[in-house]
């Protein structure tokens, strides 16, 4: 089973290093669900030879796009692709809160030989089953999931039942609220393919500016602890 860590600061990129992850899903702004990184934060993580697989999110919030963002989407990810990462992660839906096929087939097409996850935009849409199997036919390799619900703890049930109706067909990366607590009941009950956390905590950043601000800094003793419990 593949271990996935969130990596938003260059402190985790190191720490990545340190702890031999298997890979990463590199993104920036974190405290706002993650979006695209710089390409120089995709350079540097390359330089690392770090397994790297990109989120590719041009805004916070939810994930219908407008055709500009979709353009902005589809460069972003030809970008990635000649800088040679791995993989790349993104998710589309539609207003009915069905996967968006057609946008999601597009970006496939330039993506090309890389790795594809699809992200928890999945875990906002309608009807899992078919957004699976939408997400299969487009030759998407995995979703990242915390089975329809705000932490995998509340959607540990679902995420039982979409191992099963995958059955092989695509990998299902459990993400979302994993931490020490509950690591092993994922582990024991739904048996993923990977397991995806960012082992972060919540620190005031300088305080005595004006531009101080509240960020999601990863915390290596709890990367470290998770591992291990992973690991065994």
């Amino acid at each position: 089973m593949k271990i996935e860590l969130c990596v938003a600061s260059i402190e985790a990129l190191q720490i990545v290093k340190d702890l031999r992850i298997d890979r990463i899903e590199l993104c920036q702004n974190l405290e706002q669900g993650g979006m695209t990184p710089s390409h120089g934060f995709i350079e540097m993580a390359l330089l690392n030879e770090i397994e790297t697989h990109v989120l590719i999110r041009p805004r916070a919030a939810g994930f219908t796009y407008s055709e500009d963002e979709i353009q902005l989407i589809l460069n972003d990810i030809k970008d990635c692709r000649e800088l040679g990462v791995k993989g790349i992660v993104f998710g589309a839906l539609n207003l009915n809160k069905t996967i968006d096929r057609d946008a999601m087939l597009r970006m496939k097409e330039v993506a090309k030989d890389l790795e594809i996850t699809c992200h928890r935009a999945f875990d906002d849409s309608f009807d899992w089953k078919n957004s699976m199997d939408v997400l299969i036919e487009a030759g998407v390799n995995r979703i990242l999931s915390s089975g329809l619900s705000s932490s995998v703890e509340l959607g540990l049930p679902i995420l039982k039942e979409m191992m099963k109706y995958a059955n092989s067909r695509i990998e299902i990366m459990v993400g979302g609220g994993v931490n020490l607590g509950n690591v092993q009941h994922i582990l024991l009950d739904v048996q993923p393919d990977a397991i995806h956390f960012s082992g972060t905590s919540k620190i005031i950043i300088d305080e005595n500016s004006y531009f101080s601000e509240t960020l999601l800094q990863v915390d290596k003793s709890k990367v470290e602890k998770l591992i291990h419990s992973i690991r065994g």
